[in-house]
């Protein structure tokens, strides 16, 4: 098994298998844990979102702080996935203040984008759900190379991008509303959404291989990662259209 998620790791499933012999994950719990760690997420967004209607400027360290916390946390979970049972909700609620600020700061500029984007990412979910239950997609090795190949390639291309924006340079079309750069988020967009897929088989292959009981919260951690993900790139790709 593959993932392009970086968070859910086939090894981390087997070197752990023999360990626990207690309570063992199941689909019910981890898809609990998922609304849980949503809800978390929810929270803190209302927040967040409406300090920056408040005061747009007391919005700020909140931004950094669930960007940089969030990432912290979601490292730490990575590799130690034991303590994701508190890691996983901690992670939800830093991700929570990031997400709110910024989907204010999108919905002053274009109203109604954010009601939009929740939408479609929701719609995305449970279209890829039903299509992988359905076997209407199939998971093949080559699938999961092509998305993992993918998704490392997005990867470095926001890193260039990130590193490249204190020195003054930046990928040409990447961030902007152009044909091209419209044609690149959606493509960005599907990548994302078809990390959803490999989360669904992923999270189905781990209960399967009877695994502890906290890997609910490391495998809803995981799809959030993807979900959270998939959010900001419609966010962005529904921006560039409205743009225009």
């Amino acid at each position: 098994m593959r993932s392009g998620n970086p968070s859910l790791k086939d090894d981390k499933f087997i070197r752990t298998t023999s360990k626990d012999n207690g309570r063992l994950m199941t689909i019910q719990g981890t898809v609990n844990k998922t609304f849980i760690l949503l809800l978390l997420v929810l929270a803190t967004c209302v927040y967040s979102w409406n300090q920056f209607l408040h005061d747009p400027a007391s919005a700020t360290p909140l931004i950094l702080i669930g960007a940089i916390g969030g990432f912290i946390t979601a490292l730490i979970t990575i590799f130690v996935p034991k303590i994701s049972p508190i890691t996983a909700p901690i992670y939800a609620l830093l991700e929570g203040l990031f997400i709110g600020a910024i989907s204010a700061q999108y919905e002053v500029q274009f109203g109604g984008i954010v009601f939009q984007a929740v939408l479609l990412t929701i719609g995305v979910l449970l279209s890829l759900l039903i299509a992988y239950k359905s076997s209407l997609i199939k998971v093949t090795q080559n699938f999961r190379l092509g998305v993992f190949a993918a998704t490392g390639a997005v990867f470095v291309v926001y890193l260039i991008s990130f590193i490249g924006s204190f020195f003054g340079f930046q990928i040409p079309y990447l961030h902007e509303a152009s044909p091209i750069g419209i044609a690149i988020s959606a493509v960005i967009v599907i990548i994302a959404a078809l990390n959803l897929v490999l989360d669904f088989d992923y999270i189905e292959n781990a209960a399967a291989k009877r695994v502890p009981k906290y890997f609910e919260w490391y495998g809803a951690f995981g799809l959030l990662v993807t979900l959270i993900w998939l959010y900001l790139e419609i966010l962005r790709l529904l921006s560039k259209i409205r743009s225009r």
